[in-house]
């Protein structure tokens, strides 16, 4: 029999991993031993220095990690474990960021809500890709909050989770970028959230022409914001984009309508909510859409109706859509009015009545009854603002079955032919 093979020790230069138990943990089948790494690494200015990193799993992955941090002493780009928490990190990072304020409240409220509660306290040297995919799950299960802040028992949708991990991944991918960089590599990267078919946009609800004509011949003498719904369902443009709309946007004569901006509402800890202007969503957003006759007609009627109300609500820089004082409509009680509105159009029509849908289904209406009626992809996707024809494709594939029509047809034609 063959002697054992003996297991080589490790010189005092080689650095080696190390067990130790840790009363941090969550899960009563977690058993608190981690693991840590200790080594000699160069530094950049060419001394070598001992450092260690702790909260591996497994001895290998912390060995792992401690060749990683060695390779990369030798070659020069050892970056040094930064002491900051991912807590301050995304803060000082959504602090740089350009974007529209309404997009950045939008990810400091996540960030302050499904991110912090969780791993904000965590050295962001010490972040995993195991972790994350663990705080994306703890959302799933459990991560809505109620208005105070609190846990409600309730998960997050897989769309909702997704977009956090975009967040992080963001914030993740800065650090590694970071002069002096902050972490040598993005956790993010190998991190499992919600597929993106899991997290796919919820189901369109657009309405028949037939249905539109009802709920626009109720709501022209009920509601005094029937022209703002009836601009929506013939042009297409998204509500922040009609929100923004000034007169100076609209020429009557040429019949056209130049989107520019968005409105939308900013908010943030420790403020009142505020409604902000930005520019449009993307590049393509940024478009000159042609108006039908009857279009121009509403928006004429309306012009007049708010010259009689204050000729400053008629000048050029009026919104065309606001408040009595010219201020702007505040999006989510406009969408709170919609909402009623069709409960009382239910009421007045009962069956004959359309069923309920969102503000932004006027938008999918607008481009179903288009494409269903043939209207070419690209003249949609440019009424729409798309980025590209590819999104227009995807988003309305199920209302684009001429091809595929044909193509049956075709395949039975053959065989027939054949017979």
């Amino acid at each position: 029999m063959a002697p054992p093979r003996k297991t080589r020790r490790r010189s005092p230069g080689e650095g080696g991993a190390f067990s130790y138990m840790t009363k941090l943990r969550k899960d009563p089948a977690d058993t608190g031993l981690r693991w840590f790494w200790k080594a000699p690494i160069r530094m950049p200015d060419g001394t070598t220095k001992i450092r260690t990193k702790s909260g591996f799993l497994t001895k290998e992955a912390a060995l792992a990690a401690m060749q990683e941090a060695m390779v990369s002493g030798r070659k020069g780009t050892y970056v040094e474990p930064s002491k900051r928490t991912v807590g301050d990190w995304l803060d000082e990072w959504t602090g740089t960021l350009r974007h529209r304020p309404s997009t950045i409240a939008s990810y400091r409220k996540n960030i302050r809500l499904h991110v912090k509660p969780y791993i904000g306290d965590l050295p962001l040297a010490s972040l995993t890709s195991t972790r994350l995919t663990r705080l994306y799950r703890e959302l799933e299960a459990n991560g809505r909050r109620d208005g105070k802040g609190e846990p409600s028992g309730a998960g997050l949708s897989a769309r909702t989770v997704r977009y956090i991990h975009t967040i992080i991944g963001a914030a993740l991918a800065a650090a590694v970028e970071a002069e002096p960089p902050l972490l040598t590599r993005n956790p993010a990267a190998k991190a499992i959230p919600p597929s993106a078919q899991e997290a796919q946009a919820p189901e369109q609800h657009p309405w028949t022409a037939s249905q539109l004509r009802a709920y626009l011949n109720w709501a022209r003498g009920n509601s005094d914001l029937y022209p703002t719904w009836y601009v929506l369902a013939y042009t297409g443009i998204r509500r922040g984009e009609l929100l923004a709309l000034r007169w100076r946007d609209v020429d009557l004569n040429a019949a056209t309508m130049s989107i520019q901006r968005t409105a939308g509402i900013v908010r943030n800890a420790g403020e009142g909510a505020r409604i902000e202007e930005g520019p449009a969503k993307t590049k393509k957003s940024r478009r000159v859409i042609d108006i039908d006759p009857a279009t121009v007609a509403v928006l004429k009627s309306w012009k007049r109706e708010r010259g009689e109300l204050s000729l400053a609500l008629a000048r050029p820089d009026a919104l065309v859509f606001s408040t009595l004082e010219g201020q702007h409509l505040h999006p989510e009680r406009y969408w709170r009015s919609f909402k009623s509105a069709q409960a009382r159009c239910r009421e007045t029509l009962g069956d004959d009545a359309p069923p309920e849908i969102s503000v932004h289904d006027l938008r999918h209406t607008h481009a179903t009854l288009l494409l269903s009626a043939g209207e070419p992809v690209k003249t949609v996707s440019e009424r729409l603002g798309h980025a590209n024809v590819g999104i227009t494709l995807a988003v309305y594939a199920h209302v684009l079955p001429g091809d595929q029509k044909r193509a049956a047809s075709r395949f039975a034609a053959l065989v027939e032919e054949a017979i």
